[in-house]
């Protein structure tokens, strides 16, 4: 692969992300270690901005891999495919990644097949290498390689879980939503509103978080926040934006439907 193919997985504009903790400093510890790393955390809470902001300050491409329970491994390491001259050998995304030294992040991981996940296992752990069985080839892992997989522990069953086997290949990072001033900023940022619409939506939100287990399987995430105020910005008044945004998308149960506008009529009077 050209220089040039590579460069369309750098990230070349810092992507916003605020720091809570020591998450940065963890991360690349970890990156320095060639360490696997699983970020876990509810959905939309800032994972995949944190991966997309430590690629870009490390200055790695990123390959990102949406799992769903339809991929298979070929998805992944790679497959022939028949063109007019025959047949040829097409790499996957983690493939690619392993061989240009690329930052690979596989996004809920647990969506994924087990016997799908099961090929990340020879990348995860001494021998950083991927065994192409269709191609009669071991792809060694570039040195500047890393593997990244998200989960959400607060949204699984029992067909959809980890294996402790694919557990105890990495090191964790647990994030959660952003204490209330902290989200309050990042959302009065990334959407451009202002503050005190801002600090309305984070309360929504934390009312939303609270019916968690009690009706709702998931809160209202960061990224719903920012949605609701970005209608805001079109035009759209604030109640009629919430229940776009953070009401319709999460539940149909009418109970709880009603609990979430008489929140939204009472914080935006």
């Amino acid at each position: 692969m050209s220089e040039l193919d590579i460069e369309q997985y750098r990230i070349n504009d810092e992507p916003f992300y605020h720091v809570q903790e020591d998450e940065i400093n963890e991360y690349q510890a970890a990156y320095n270690a060639r360490l696997p790393v699983m970020v876990k955390g509810p959905t939309g809470c800032g994972k995949s901005r944190f991966i997309e902001h430590m690629a870009w300050k490390l200055d790695r491409p990123l390959i990102t891999v949406a799992c769903n329970e339809d991929m298979t491994a070929s998805d992944l390491v790679g497959r022939y495919l028949l063109d007019a001259n025959g047949t040829r050998w097409v790499d996957g995304p983690l493939t690619v990644a392993a061989r240009i030294g690329a930052i690979c992040y596989l996004d809920e991981i647990v969506e994924a097949r087990q016997d799908t996940t099961v090929v990340i296992h020879p990348l995860t752990d001494h021998r950083r290498e991927l065994p192409l069985d269709k191609k009669g080839e071991t792809v060694h892992a570039h040195k500047d390689f890393q593997l990244v997989i998200s989960y959400n522990p607060g949204y699984q069953s029992l067909m959809k879980e980890l294996k402790q086997s694919t557990k105890q290949r990495f090191v964790a990072m647990d994030f959660d939503y952003a204490p209330t001033k902290v989200e309050e900023g990042i959302v009065e940022r990334e959407a451009s509103i202002d503050a005190d619409t801002a600090k309305k939506l984070v309360q929504i939100g934390k009312v939303a978080r609270n019916l968690k287990g009690h009706g709702l399987d998931e809160g209202i995430s960061t990224r719903l926040l920012v949605y609701a105020a970005s209608l805001i910005n079109q035009g759209i008044k604030p109640a009629n934006a919430c229940r776009m945004a953070l009401v319709r998308p999460i539940t149909d149960d009418a109970d709880i439907r009603q609990t979430l506008e008489h929140a939204i009529d009472t914080i935006f009077v």
